[in-house]
């Protein structure tokens, strides 16, 4: 839509570009991006428990932490903010041919790594780490052009992404001593770095516009020293600095703690009715669940750091992307912003995955199984999004707005 200088808003034409699919980022990479996530869970759980065997770049194990976060993960970043920017500044995102660009960049890393040959590691690698640094590009023209300086942090965090990626790939071919692991564990705290600000932003705003009460005020230290924290989570999980553990453990308890208090403020008990909602602020009370499951790690109480991790990437990546793709494909296709018993039990299959894999373990000896049971899980879920919303990701909008 365009606003004229007579106040009246008209209609782009919809044939700005012919295929609806790439009209705006949300569409090709909540889509694919999803397409991926559920296809790499299932080849997962068939390696886990032995039923297949696959020899991707870097190995099967690295092959499922890396394409998780840099794969999948990714993929869901760049559509939403490539798509949201467009909200913030009023200047066109990317869209059309350059879109088809950048989507064949991610989507032939996927390929490259899955599938690769011995002697082009480096192509693989290079394909890879480029994808990111296109997609801060295209996010910095539009706010640069608007001069919208408060969102331009997101390329920076964005070209970190890059350079966390880059070493991921270094330490597979063991050009440093850095283990992938660890790597891995930084990716998976900047990425919760960008759900606590976004969570922040949007949460409270979503919270009174879906249930009709009033927006919960945000108090200023705690969102600063919410974020904050957060930040410092990621800096001690590089292991750049030789902190004690029981300091790594204070800063990993007190980030849970102090961005569980923010969750609270914003009141899930008045969303119950509203699955959009709800959806939103138990991913969020996720994320704090994992950070202090990292400080009892750190603290040796929890034996399993990886379950603390998965908290984080199940409950809260995987609860917190599934929610929001769902909202912003329907708000960006002018559809009413609600979901019916089928996403519904989507949002609960993705909670019970999260259940399974991160506290189970912790009462039941049949690890494999709850691999398998999790992983069903999550592939269902994540189904269920694919199915329903490939109408609405390659059609036009209902409203006739280009977009």
């Amino acid at each position: 839509m365009k606003l004229q200088s007579n106040g009246q808003v008209t209609v782009e034409s919809q044939q700005d570009f012919a295929l609806p699919f790439f009209r705006l980022a949300f569409r090709p990479f909540f889509w694919l991006g999803s397409l991926f996530g559920a296809v790499s869970i299932a080849v997962w759980t068939l390696l886990f428990t032995g039923l297949i065997e696959f020899q991707p770049y870097g190995g099967s194990y690295f092959w499922h932490v890396h394409e998780m976060l840099f794969g999948f993960t990714t993929a869901i970043i760049v559509g939403f903010l490539l798509t949201a920017v467009q909200t913030w500044t009023g200047v066109p995102s990317i869209k059309g041919v350059p879109l088809i660009f950048l989507v064949l960049t991610w989507l032939f890393a996927r390929v490259s790594i899955a599938f690769h040959h011995v002697g082009f590691e480096l192509y693989t690698a290079v394909i890879d780490v480029l994808f990111l640094p296109l997609a801060a590009f295209a996010l910095a023209i539009p706010i640069i052009k608007a001069k919208l300086w408060r969102n331009l942090f997101f390329v920076p965090i964005l070209l970190a992404m890059a350079a966390v990626n880059t070493f991921s790939h270094l330490a597979v071919m063991g050009k440093i001593a850095i283990s992938f692991i660890t790597i891995s564990h930084v990716m998976v705290l900047l990425v919760t770095l960008v759900m606590c600000i976004m969570g922040g932003r949007v949460f409270p705003m979503f919270t009174a516009n879906g249930t009709g009460t009033p927006r919960v005020p945000p108090i200023y230290w705690i969102e600063k020293v919410s974020i904050a924290s957060v930040l410092l989570s990621v800096l001690i999980s590089s292991d750049i600095t030789s902190t004690p553990k029981w300091l790594d453990a204070f800063i990993y308890g007190f980030a849970g703690l102090v961005n569980l208090t923010r969750a609270i403020r914003w009141r899930v008990w008045v969303t119950l009715n509203t699955p959009l909602v709800w959806s939103l602020h138990l991913s969020y009370w996720s994320i704090c669940i994992g950070l202090i499951m990292l400080s009892l790690a750190e603290l040796s109480v929890l034996s399993n750091p990886s379950l603390a991790f998965h908290a984080i990437t199940v409950g809260g990546i995987g609860f917190m992307v599934l929610s929001m793709i769902s909202r912003v494909s329907l708000g960006h296709t002018g559809r009413s912003i609600k979901v019916g018993k089928v996403m519904t039990m989507a949002f609960l299959l993705i909670g019970f995955s999260f259940v399974i894999r991160v506290f189970f373990p912790l009462l039941f000896n049949s690890y494999e199984l709850l691999i398998w049971l999790s992983g069903a899980l999550w592939v269902s879920a994540y189904g269920l999004f694919i199915i329903c919303y490939a109408p609405i990701l390659f059609s036009s909008r209902i409203d006739g707005a280009n977009g």
